[in-house]
């Protein structure tokens, strides 16, 4: 029986939680907490669940008027498309199959290396996918999850799932499902709570069907591992003004000028390491009257910052010779720093090279 409780007037629902251990997919509670959200998914509700990138919100993607609940949740504008994930065998899928019209050789080798897992691949949509998916666009954005709880879901459900991240528009993606609650608590049926993500940023976005291959999106999935594997490929320069509504559909979901912001206002500092404590100093100085929080890498001392400005909020982020901590701590530490309602975070940003870029990407949106 489905527990999908949102009336025809859009009053609140009580948002469920069903936990999982993603490690014991065989556990009694794990095996009804996903068939639970399956069905949910299946009936037409909105399930937030985990994947290796971030915890995202899911409906039916063939359901039309599912995928406009996602939209309704979120306050996401219908402009902006949303990305479908799939289960099952990757050579031959039965979901991909119904969800596309062709899918170019390059495409193909993409998928035997690096799925399932963080690479969503934009390709021509059928007839049977849903213009809000797509802002009705020719190509849709497809992946398919490595989490064991999200793969696993999608499977039982029988269904592909569209599912953008699991926030309001606009505001930091969630990595814990206290996060989505944070969020979305009454707007949405279900929340599975599998723990932290893996990755912490969302997948990489790539456009297989031209060439040079287009990266809207950088991820997990590095444009050095894509062009091994597939050839030559660029990262889309966006042309949309700032603060102007897109007059037109966004070409790729994860490329609009804001997301991913804190309520603070988020100060970038580019340098090399060695050069970042005095950096960060000076501008911990000259905002000296704002409420300071910190993201800092565990190689630079926050007892200066701190006998300097003792209301000062610091995040110990990670190392900064290890992208993939920082990917991981990257919203958990903006969301922990707007939680100490800090009015301006100060954070350094990595090299750009390797996953660096996702982390700066997702840095930029949320300064902008």
């Amino acid at each position: 029986m489905s527990i999908r409780q949102r009336t025809s007037d859009n009053r609140p629902v009580k948002t469920l939680r069903l936990s999982v251990d993603p490690a014991h997919l065989d556990h009694a509670g794990s095996r009804r907490a996903i068939a639970q959200a399956a069905d949910t998914l299946r009936s037409g509700g909105l399930v937030a669940f985990p994947t290796e990138t971030v915890y995202g919100l899911g409906a039916n993607a063939l359901d039309a008027a599912a995928v406009g609940r996602i939209f309704e949740a979120k306050q996401r504008p219908a402009w902006d498309p949303v990305i479908v994930h799939i289960a099952g065998n990757v050579a031959k899928n039965p979901m991909l199959q119904n969800l596309v019209s062709e899918i170019p050789s390059r495409a193909r080798e993409l998928m035997v290396s690096f799925w399932p897992g963080p690479l969503t691949l934009l390709l021509p949509r059928s007839a049977s996918v849903p213009d809000a998916v797509t802002a009705g666009r020719a190509l849709v954005g497809i992946r398919m999850p490595a989490h064991p709880v999200a793969f696993e879901l999608i499977r039982q459900a029988g269904v592909p799932v569209a599912a953008p991240s699991a926030n309001v528009f606009g505001h930091i993606s969630p990595t814990t499902a206290a996060h989505v609650f944070d969020d979305l608590d009454s707007r949405i049926d279900v929340v599975l709570d599998a723990g932290p993500t893996e990755h912490g940023v969302e997948s990489t976005v790539l456009d297989p069907n031209q060439r040079p291959m287009m990266i809207y999106r950088p991820g997990a999935i590095t444009q050095q591992q894509i062009r091994e594997i597939a050839g030559p490929v660029d990262y889309f320069q966006s042309s949309i003004q700032p603060q102007a509504t897109p007059r037109e559909a966004l070409p790729s979901p994860g490329v609009g000028l804001r997301h991913y912001a804190p309520r603070a206002r988020l100060i970038l500092v580019d340098a090399p390491l060695a050069a970042l404590p005095g950096r960060i100093a000076e501008e911990a100085e000259r905002n000296a009257s704002e409420r300071l929080g910190f993201l800092l890498p565990v190689e630079i001392s926050a007892l200066e910052l701190i006998a300097s400005h003792p209301t000062a909020t610091v995040f110990p982020w990670g190392h900064w010779s290890a992208p993939d901590e920082l990917a991981r701590n990257l919203y958990a530490g903006l969301r922990a720093l707007d939680a100490q309602d800090c009015t301006m975070i100060v954070c350094p940003q990595p090299p750009a090279d390797g996953l660096g870029a996702a982390i700066r990407d997702r840095l930029c949106k949320a300064a902008h």
